[in-house]
């Protein structure tokens, strides 16, 4: 049964409008959090040059607060440490550049570019859309979007950090988790992502307070992997994974 051209046209211009969207509603609320980073770098002595070198280099909101948190506690004799920390938690994104791969294409210039925007909130806007095309929309405007404000925030919190004061009173982490888990929930109707989920949070949280920041994401990651790898329930799971108008767009009762 062949489908309507028009409708399909149309379909995928409202996929990527979405896949739009949601970047740019996940972008704002990352963004914001880069004020926390820019007034805590400071704190910690870092100077406001430095800390913008940092967003723009680094780019990883996970590997920059462990680093200057480590820094801030140990002065300059803890550097070592804090680059060992950063660079841990920057391991997960190894692995999403692979999953990302085919989502933004061929060609050294392209994944070259790519590389400096795959993160975990572009990675997950890309693998909530449904289409390549939508996926790779929202892949790149993510990115971008929250390079752009990130950095920006960042320069404002560096520059206003003793008017602001203790800027964790502000919550402003609150707002890039509530983005991840409005992404994370719709693809949580089947037992095994709920299962590969909840154990990769216990995890996570068990191994928190014991271990150098990075290697629990690490060890959670990788029973993600296993968990999701071995797909004890997903045999027994019948997820839709069709637009929910498939059968008004073929005619069907």
């Amino acid at each position: 049964m062949t489908l309507d051209p028009h409708f399909d046209d149309a379909h995928s211009a409202g996929e990527g409008r979405r896949a739009v969207r949601e970047g740019l509603g996940v972008a704002l609320a990352t963004s914001a959090y880069g004020v926390s980073f820019g007034a805590l770098a400071v704190a910690a002595g870092l100077d406001v040059w430095q800390t913008c070198v940092l967003s723009l280099v680094m780019f990883t909101g996970g590997s920059q607060f462990a680093f200057v948190g480590i820094v801030g506690a140990g002065g300059l004799a803890a550097v070592p440490a804090a680059i060992a920390s950063a660079a841990l938690l920057g391991v997960r994104n190894v692995a999403y550049g692979i999953r990302m791969s085919p989502v933004v294409g061929a060609g050294f210039w392209r994944r070259a570019a790519a590389a400096q925007f795959t993160i975990d909130e572009s990675t997950a806007v890309a693998l909530a859309q449904r289409s390549p095309h939508a996926r790779t929309l929202g892949f790149w405007v993510t990115g971008i979007g929250i390079y752009i404000g990130w950095n920006l925030s960042t320069l404002a919190g560096a520059l206003l950090g003793d008017v602001l004061g203790d800027v964790r009173a502000y919550g402003l982490d609150a707002a890039a988790a509530a983005a991840f888990l409005a992404l994370l929930w719709p693809r949580l109707r089947a037992r095994q992502p709920i299962v590969v989920g909840v154990a990769a949070a216990v995890v996570a949280t068990v191994l928190t307070p014991v271990l150098m920041p990075g290697l629990p994401v690490i060890i959670a990651a990788l029973v993600a992997i296993v968990v999701g790898w071995t797909n004890w329930l997903g045999k027994d799971d019948r997820v839709e994974t069709e637009p929910d108008d498939v059968a008004e767009r073929e005619g069907l009762p």
